[in-house]
C-alpha cells in the first residue's frame, strides 16, 4: 500500500527536511490548506516502559515444554550476539527480553564473538529448566520523547517504518530525530514487523506525549535480514506494563 496515507499529513507552512519537490507537491494536492502548529519539545517525561537502562541485567527463563523452545532468534553484529526475534507468548517475552537487547552471556558462558549459529546450537543444548542470560538493554536504539500538536502530529514522516523527513522546529526535529533510522517501539511497544497503518495507528491512540525509539537503518537492516514476514507476524507486540 503506499506510505502517503499511512504518514503524518504535510501541512503547506510546514517546512520538512528529506522530502523532495515531487512528494512536497503529491503532499499539497491531498492535504488541506491550513498553517502548522508545530510544538515545544519536552524535556524528560519518557515512557518507564520505553526506558533503555544502563548496565547489564538478568533474565532468567526455560523452554517452552510443549516446543523445547525459548522463543528467540539472534543476529551477530560486531562480535556481539544481539536479539533480533521474540515470539508472542513465548518464554522470552514473558522473561522480558526485548527485539535489540545484546546478549553477553548465556548460564555464565561469555557469548562474545560467537556467530548466530553457535548461540542458537548452545541454546538448543541448554538445561529445559533453567536458562540465564546476561543482557544489556539495547545498546543499538535510543528514544525521543516528542510532544503532539495541536493537529495531534510530532512532525515527521515515515514509509515501511523508515524515517525520511522532518518537520523543521517540530517536537521531533527538536529533540533529535534523524532520518534513515527505523521506528522500533511506540511508548516500550515492539512494532518491528507492523504496517505503517498499523504503527500510525498506535501513535494516534497515545496521550500527547510520546516516547519513539528508533534504531540506525544499516543496524535494523542486519537485524531484520533473515525475519520472514511469518517470523514478523508472529513477533512479540504486546504493551509493556510500566517497569
Amino acid at each position: 500500500s503506499s506510505g502517503i496515507n499511512a504518514e503524518w499529513p504535510l501541512r503547506p507552512g510546514d517546512s520538512w527536511m528529506g522530502i523532495d519537490s515531487k512528494q512536497l507537491q503529491e503532499y499539497n494536492r491531498l492535504t488541506p490548506s491550513s498553517g502548522a502548529v508545530v510544538a515545544a519539545p519536552v524535556s524528560g517525561g519518557s515512557s518507564n516502559a520505553a526506558e533503555i537502562k544502563q548496565g547489564v541485567r538478568q533474565v532468567v527463563g526455560c523452554k517452552d515444554p510443549s516446543s523445547g523452545r525459548v522463543g528467540l532468534s539472534v543476529e551477530s553484529i560486531n562480535k556481539g550476539v544481539f536479539v533480533s526475534y521474540v515470539a508472542q507468548d513465548s518464554i522470552a517475552a514473558k522473561a522480558g527480553l526485548r527485539f535489540g537487547d545484546q546478549i553477553l552471556q548465556i548460564n555464565g558462558e561469555s557469548v562474545a564473538g560467537w556467530s548466530k549459529s553457535k548461540t542458537i546450537e548452545f541454546l538448543k543444548k541448554a538445561d529445559p529448566a533453567h536458562i540465564k542470560f546476561a543482557v544489556r538493554d539495547r545498546p543499538f536504539e535510543r528514544t525521543i520523547t516528542c510532544v503532539k500538536d495541536s493537529a495531534g502530529c510530532i512532525g515527521f514522516r515515515f514509509k515501511k517504518a523508515k524515517i525520511n523527513a522532518i518537520v523543521k522546529d517540530s517536537s521531533a526535529a527538536r529533540n533529535g530525530m534523524l532520518t534513515d533510522h527505523f521506528l522500533v517501539e511506540i511508548d516500550g511497544q515492539n512494532i518491528v514487523g507492523l504496517s505503517d497503518e498499523k504503527i500510525l495507528k498506535i501513535i494516534k491512540s497515545k496521550d500527547r506525549t510520546i516516547t519513539v525509539t528508533v534504531m540506525p537503518e544499516f543496524v535494523y537492516d542486519h537485524m531484520v535480514k533473515h525475519l520472514g514476514s511469518s517470523l514478523k507476524k508472529h513477533m512479540d507486540h504486546s504493551v509493556p506494563s510500566e517497569m
